[in-house]
């Protein structure tokens, strides 16, 4: 009996078995592209956003990654950072500047020349790939014929940055070969990515198909993938041919920490939440136990610090800006005017000089540094005031202000005896005969003792 149930329970066993086997394999086996969205300014969240895409897209064996892309530029660290991505990737990206209307400036050019099949969408356009000079004035394009003399003659009379400029002049020689390099990489027009980069060049979807600049246009993702269907690209390191025809698209939505680092690398919001957490403590240490301002100001400090890291900043600008707030607070509780006007000229040029190099969507915003500084010098000067007035007004409570107080002598004996002042009764001593009912005033305190005077020509009450 026990092995007939137990053959019954291994049959049964093996029934399930079979029967869920297909639906794995099949779940193993489906065919899936997936695509990832980066809209707005490249920065270190569209880079671990790609990162971390490429990496499940890898992991899920999937036939490729649609990277979608609308951006106006952004920073040239977090750029490098996705070209690296996508080059060692296992799996093809195809690149989409979608949807209509969209762009793929400056970094995202860059992007997409890297990508395995570049493509674009009715209505968008790519390219103004000049890189942007140090303190975040835009190189310009043009130049006086004297200026182009001094170019070399393997440019191809195209304009460059202005001579004498060796700094810029090597950002944008830099940029040209890797644009160029890309280009070579991937079998696309060299000779426009290079003008991108030096006079700003831009094309539109159309444009940019016939000038072999992209691979194809398509009007959505579906029709894109049907588009690169069986083309031979090369995959880290290895030729591959495109399935891509009818897979099923799965979208890769950024999570949370992707978001908010997408808010907080924001340089401005980054200064923000690091004068929230500076004031946060400074009140929590002049007023302690209060604990909400401790709290709040270490969180907003440490995630200003910490987005701050992630950026290309001027450590000597950081430095300025926070020994301006040094300088601010100091002056509210030392009213100074030295202190208050270094302390906002120290701001304001820890701000300009912050960012090393600004990209598109990383810019300073002036009118929010002018308001910051503004309202950090308010703050100092309305402390200050409150505080020189303070000094200014009359003790209210402690020894100092029991001087000049009125007192009533209840019992004395010779030099010493006890009054009622302010309600309580003291201890006291005088210079003078006094008597019970004696009006008196207290002219000084000193362990406790009251030292008293005749008040009134000495009149009892």
């Amino acid at each position: 009996m026990t092995l007939a149930r137990m053959a019954v329970l291994a049959a049964a066993f093996m029934a399930a078995a079979a029967a869920t086997q297909p639906s794995v394999n099949a779940e193993a086996t489906e065919k899936v592209a997936l695509r990832i969205v980066i809209d707005g300014a490249i920065g270190p969240a569209s880079a671990r956003q790609l990162n971390e895409a490429l990496a499940k897209a890898a992991e899920r064996h999937a036939e490729a990654v649609v990277l979608e892309i609308d951006t106006p530029g952004g920073l040239v660290t977090s750029m490098r950072e996705m070209i690296a991505d996508i080059l060692a990737s296992p799996v093809p990206v195809i690149g989409y500047v979608a949807p209509a209307g969209a762009h793929a400036a400056s970094a995202g050019t860059y992007i997409l020349y890297a990508t395995h099949v570049a493509a674009m969408a009715p209505g968008t356009n790519l390219g103004a790939a000049t890189p942007v000079e140090l303190g975040g004035l835009p190189s310009l394009p043009g130049g006086d014929e004297k200026d182009k003399g001094d170019q070399k003659s393997d440019q191809k009379n195209a304009t460059g940055p202005p001579a004498g400029d060796a700094m810029m002049t090597k950002v944008t020689n830099d940029a040209v070969a890797l644009i160029r390099s890309l280009a070579e990489l991937r079998g696309r027009n060299a000779d426009w990515g290079e003008k991108a980069v030096r006079e700003a060049a831009s094309l539109s979807a159309n444009a940019a198909l016939q000038a072999h600049v992209v691979d194809l246009v398509a009007r959505d993702t579906a029709e894109l993938l049907q588009l690169a269907d069986g083309r031979t690209v090369e995959v880290a390191g290895k030729q591959q041919v495109l399935a891509t025809r009818g897979l099923a698209v799965e979208t890769l939505d950024p999570g949370w920490l992707i978001q908010l680092l997408a808010v907080i690398t924001d340089p401005n919001i980054a200064v923000v939440l690091m004068l929230a957490g500076v004031y946060g403590l400074v009140f929590e240490f002049t007023s302690p136990g209060a604990v909400a301002p401790g709290v709040i100001g270490t969180i907003c400090l440490l995630l200003g610090l910490y987005a701050l890291n992630l950026l290309p900043i001027s450590y000597a600008g950081f430095a300025l800006m926070l020994l301006g707030i040094a300088f601010l607070v100091i002056e509210a509780f030392n009213p100074t005017v030295v202190l208050g006007l270094g302390g906002v000229a120290a701001f304001l040029l820890g701000a300009a000089m912050l960012l090393k190099v600004e990209g598109p969507g990383f810019e300073m915003s002036w009118a929010l540094i002018a308001a910051a500084a503004a309202l950090t010098l308010g703050l100092a000067l309305l402390a200050g005031s409150y505080l020189w007035r303070a000094r200014r007004s009359l003790p209210r409570v402690g020894a100092k202000a029991m001087h000049g107080q009125p007192a009533r002598i209840l019992d004395w004996s010779g030099s010493e005896g006890h009054v009622l002042a302010q309600g309580e009764r003291w201890r006291a001593k005088a210079d003078e005969p006094l008597a019970p009912g004696d009006s008196v005033e207290v002219a000084d305190v000193r362990d406790l003792v009251l030292t008293v005077r005749r008040r009134n020509n000495g009149a009892r009450q």
